[in-house]
């Protein structure tokens, strides 16, 4: 019987991990999941974070974290922190059926009417003394929803002077004007339900602090104010005043408002402490978010963050505010967090502080409430867009990915998805989440189990596929997921529509591909013709390098791969990318070819494309296989290994010299080149006429030598070198003369030595662990010793020395001729 190449990959130590060094194919070339490479060429929007580790690696996410800023006023990539309408908070209400506390009229007016005014027009306009007149630079669409938020704001004083209502009608989280009125004298009148105590404590503690304030409010006692409002809150947390227990919280919010006047970013971030800290609501809570917000957008004022425990007060704003009735305000501050969260010191104080869990907390609180409502919350796609981008730099964080895990973010992100298929910033932002995490096999795990990911990417390449920067990072995220996971190539290929999907896309961007090199960009300039045609190619290129990754990892399948091999239009896009690129230019995407190439040619299916066009791919590997990049020659060579089960194919080897190719691939001295040549001609030596090829070219010898360099921790590959000396010699009359002299000497040496598994496991298991050593020891038994031991009683049965050997050998000799 003689031994032909079975190119299957298979995994010994776990269920086909195909991407260590103890995974090994039977023979020949193997099938491989593909890794990504450390390049991919990126997308036009700048907003991307440090490379992931290897496997894989997601190159299109390489920039400062702190360039997350730039994203809030992109609307290509990010969309805005805004809606781009007037929002009407009576429509709102009405729409979330909440109580009438929520209605314009009823919202509070900050202390009195000119404090609330210009406190207002401060914020919406970025006036400061300093910088007077100058508007603040946010984008479009938040800029009309400022605009709108100040009409509302304006209206709504004009609607308190007219209806003069009562300081009663107030709730305790306003300000109540006439009924929380300071003395001119500085003294301050007795409050109802006030105890002594608490009088006395007033009067001397927090009374004196706000006539020092009052004191000090022009801009050049900056540094006093700062002192003396962290000296304010320290004494109202000291007096149990903080929240809502102190009952002259309006006489404190007056005083905090009115030096917003000094227009320090400073000062404002002691304010908005003391603020956020006394746990305002309505339009007080949404001023101050917005008073945060115009802070936060400076790189410069990151420092502010770090100190006075603001990021706890930001953090509290969700733990004490109900979200669906103050919507607005958490869209403010979310964009306030999202910008810190570019800054990787705030970052990972951020994810310490739970931040992590809290904006699982609030998407579960979205979804829940959109999954049981008539019509989804509004503006929750904006709030969105800011959480996920968030989330997205906290992925960055390889500690983080605990943190994602335990709280069940994969599931509420891919319900997020399901509820916002259509909002492409949205599902951007989480493909990003999904590409970082997928980098590690724990998270892998845990996304294949959330039962509509793969109905959700699907959806998300039918709907979105030409938006470029989401389809490479949902396809790069399918790649990662079906590296290692068989089950999860078997649900992502159930799914309906899978296959056809994933071939349109490929011959979308294939066909995109073609045009861009052939269509003449109108601009004049040569050089930017150059520069954006060659960005536009690499952006289309890495999509399709990442496409084809997938298809590659689904054939590892049998039942997928099987699929993919009988598919003509699958084969045809592959051999027309080895067509019509080249190594030099597209390294990535050829070799990515080549390799689902390899794990499509494995099966031998009746109506196999794959089979039906050899000659013609065995004619494209050739530019890979005469190229100077071993990687390239390595893919090519585990092509070949498959299609050398074909006659014809085997006539082109030879004709075409890639035999001898071959035996010089076996002097690389690198284990899998030498594997890929092994499984080449151990397929030639089926044909009895191109046996000799061996021993002409010195292949005998370099096998030998394969033997005796890798057998020791390779047993795969020194029983692929025993089974191709076997059928070499199947017709042998003299050992001598079959192998020559030394050669039959050095496998008389090595054999016997290989065979003892005391000294081979000893070799090759030194120093190892309990696992790789019982893989070794399986490999050693089942596919090593079986065929070493019929080829070393083969080699001694005739050697010249025969009638020295033992009866007993004899006997062995004669019953082994007809063994394979």
């Amino acid at each position: 019987m003689l031994f032909e190449v079975s190119t299957r990959e298979v995994g010994s130590l776990h269920s086909r991990s195909f991407e260590g060094s103890d995974s090994r194919p039977i023979s020949g070339a193997r099938l491989t999941p593909l890794d990504h490479k450390p390049k991919i060429p990126t997308s036009p929007s700048k907003d991307e974070g440090p490379p992931i580790p290897k496997p894989p690696l997601d190159p299109v996410e390489v920039k400062r974290v702190s360039n997350a800023r730039a994203r809030l006023f992109k609307v290509a990539s990010q969309g805005s922190l805004l809606p781009d309408k007037e929002i009407h908070f009576e429509e709102t209400v009405k729409r979330l059926n909440s109580d009438s506390s929520l209605n314009m009229k009823d919202f509070s007016h900050d202390a009195d009417e000119f404090a609330l005014s210009h406190f207002n027009t401060k914020i919406l306009t970025n006036k400061s003394p300093e910088s007077a007149g100058e508007k603040m630079n946010l984008p479009t669409r938040i800029r009309e929803y400022v605009d709108s938020l100040s009409k509302q704001t304006s209206l709504g004083s004009k609607q308190a002077k007219q209806e003069s209502r009562p300081s009663t009608a107030l709730g305790n989280t306003e300000i109540n004007i006439e009924q929380n009125r300071t003395e001119s004298n500085g003294e301050s009148r007795t409050y109802e339900d006030e105890t002594e105590e608490e009088i006395l404590y007033w009067n001397t503690k927090i009374q004196p602090l706000l006539d020092k304030i009052k004191s000090l409010k022009n801009g050049n006692d900056v540094e006093h104010l700062c002192k003396a409002c962290s000296s304010l809150y320290h004494a109202l947390q000291e007096g149990n005043m903080l929240g809502k227990m102190c009952k002259r919280r309006a006489v404190l919010l007056k005083a905090l408002y009115r030096l917003v006047d000094v227009g320090s970013d400073q000062l404002n971030i002691q304010l908005a402490k003391i603020i956020l800290a006394l746990k305002v609501s309505g339009r007080n809570l949404l001023n101050i978010c917005k008073l945060m917000f115009k802070i936060s957008r400076s790189e410069n004022n990151d420092v502010l963050f770090q100190t006075d425990n603001i990021l706890d007060c930001l953090m509290e704003v969700f733990s004490f505010t109900d979200p669906f009735g103050n919507i607005d305000a958490f869209i403010y501050c979310m964009g306030t967090i999202k910008f810190l969260s570019g800054n990787m010191i705030l970052l990972k104080d951020l994810l310490n502080k739970g931040l992590v869990e809290t904006l699982v907390r609030l998407m579960k609180e979205i979804n829940d409430f959109n999954r049981t409502s008539d019509t989804y919350l509004c503006s929750s796609g904006h709030l969105l867009v800011q959480v996920t981008a968030t989330l997205r730099n906290l992925a960055d964080l390889p500690h983080s990915r605990s943190r994602f895990l335990s709280s069940g973010a994969l599931s509420e992100l891919c319900v997020v998805l399901e509820q916002h298929l259509n909002d492409e910033d949205v599902c951007t932002n989480v493909a990003r989440i999904f590409s970082k995490l997928s980098a590690y096999n724990d998270c892998c795990l845990a996304l294949s189990k959330c039962t509509s990911c793969f109905q959700l990417f699907l959806a998300i390449l039918h709907r979105h596929q030409r938006k470029q920067d989401l389809v490479v990072r949902v396809v790069f995220s399918l790649g990662n997921m079906t590296a290692k996971n068989d089950e999860a190539r078997e649900e992502f290929y159930k799914q309906k529509y899978s296959v056809e999907t994933l071939l349109t896309l490929f011959q979308t961007y294939h066909e995109l591909d073609v045009k861009i090199k052939i269509t003449p960009t109108k601009t004049q300039n040569k050089s930017e013709i150059d520069g954006t045609k060659s960005q536009r190619l690499s952006e289309v290129e890495d999509i399709l390098v990442k496409l084809i990754r997938v298809i590659a990892n689904l054939s590892i399948n049998t039942e997928v791969g099987s699929a993919f091999s009988g598919n003509q239009n699958c084969v045809d896009l592959l051999i027309k990318v080895l067509e019509c690129k080249t190594i030099e230019k597209c390294e990535e995407l050829m070799m990515n070819a080549a390799t689902a190439i390899n794990n499509l040619s494995y099966y031998q299916v009746k109506n196999s494309a794959v089979r039906a066009r050899q000659l013609h791919i065995a004619e494209l590997l050739m530019k890979l296989l005469l190229c100077n990049n071993m990687d390239a020659i390595l893919e090519a060579a585990r092509v070949f290994g498959n299609l050398s089960r074909s006659k014809e194919v085997r006539d082109f080897i030879v004709q075409n010299n890639v035999d001898k190719f071959m035996i010089t691939l076996l002097d690389a001295k690198h284990q899998d080149v030498c594997f890929a040549a092994c499984g080449v001609l151990i397929n030639l030596t089926v044909d009895k006429n191109k046996r000799p090829i061996l021993k002409q070219d010195g292949g005998i010898k370099k096998l030998i030598d394969c033997l005796r360099d890798f057998g020791p921790t390779d047993w795969q590959l020194a029983s692929l070198v025993c089974k191709t000396l076997w059928n070499y010699s199947e017709k042998i009359t003299s050992a001598v003369l079959c192998f020559g002299e030394n050669e039959t000497s050095e496998l008389l040496e090595l054999l016997p030595a290989y065979l003892n598994e005391e000294i081979a496991l000893d070799v090759a298991t030194s120093g190892s662990d309990e696992g790789l050593i019982e893989h070794h020891k399986t490999c050693w038994e089942s596919e090593f010793v079986p065929v070493a031991q019929q080829l070393l009683r083969r080699i001694q049965c005739h050697h010249r020395h025969v009638e020295a050997l033992p009866s007993s050998s004899l006997q062995n000799c004669s019953s082994s001729k007809g063994l394979f």
